[in-house]
């Protein structure tokens, strides 16, 4: 399954991908630090990838979390990375959002490319109703491309995750299926 943007090739990567992955980590290590949770040197390995991505393709199957990997038209580059993950059917229908995209691909407007493709998939393939987004107040490029992309902000939450080794508030956000939203009355 793959998804066809304007500039990006949008899949759930096999084991195929691993050292694609693994670079996209390693060339962005400084750059995603101050967002992500600390990574120790295991992380950075053919192993852990390889695992991670036999383990996404079966979360992807079970529809527990579809973690999705944007590559440039070639596919020999990963370019973003965007995961819904906690996937809940059922009355709630809903998921969280987490993304991230290599430094040297900033300012082109390609994280929004990735985002509005797969939130569509996700809207109409798997039909939730609410895909949550949160970031840390100090993070304006993924305020902005929310914003961008429909999100609207719901809260605050305190020290909501451990990023960069610290306990970090986070901004809540949502977008819900427009598919699901009454009419307007």
């Amino acid at each position: 399954m793959h998804i066809q943007t304007d500039r990006t090739v949008i899949e759930v990567l096999g084991s195929d991908g691993t050292e694609l992955m693994l670079n996209y980590y390693i060339e962005n290590r400084e750059h995603l630090a101050p967002w992500e949770p600390t990574r120790s040197e295991e992380y950075f390995t053919l192993s852990n990838f390889s695992e991670m991505l036999h383990d996404n393709k079966k979360s992807f199957q079970d529809k527990t979390a579809l973690k999705f990997s944007a590559l440039n038209p070639e596919r020999n580059e990963v370019i973003a990375v965007c995961n819904f993950t906690n996937i809940v059917f059922g009355p709630f229908q809903a998921c969280n959002l987490g993304y991230s995209i290599a430094e040297k691909h900033q300012g082109k407007g390609l994280m929004s490319e990735v985002l509005s493709s797969t939130i569509a998939y996700v809207f109409e393939e798997l039909n939730l109703h609410r895909i949550m987004a949160n970031y840390i107040p100090e993070n304006v490029k993924s305020s902005a491309v929310l914003e961008r992309l429909g999100f609207e902000r719901e809260g605050l939450a305190k020290s909501y995750l451990q990023i960069a080794g610290q306990w970090q508030d986070h901004i809540l956000t949502s977008k819900l299926n427009p598919k699901h939203l009454a009419p307007n009355k």
